[in-house]
């Protein structure tokens, strides 16, 4: 599982139950993949 995230938005890269998996794990702490991108640009 590869995760890239960059200001432009974030790629995963790995078998679908992988990616699956990893946006529930990040859904705990952002509600929408925007919310994920807006605060990869403040920091």
């Amino acid at each position: 599982m590869k995760l890239f995230v960059h200001e432009k938005g974030i790629v995963l890269v790995g078998k679908g139950w992988e990616v699956l998996q990893k946006l529930k794990e990040y859904n705990k702490d952002y509600l929408n993949v925007s919310d994920w991108v807006q605060n990869v640009k403040q920091k």
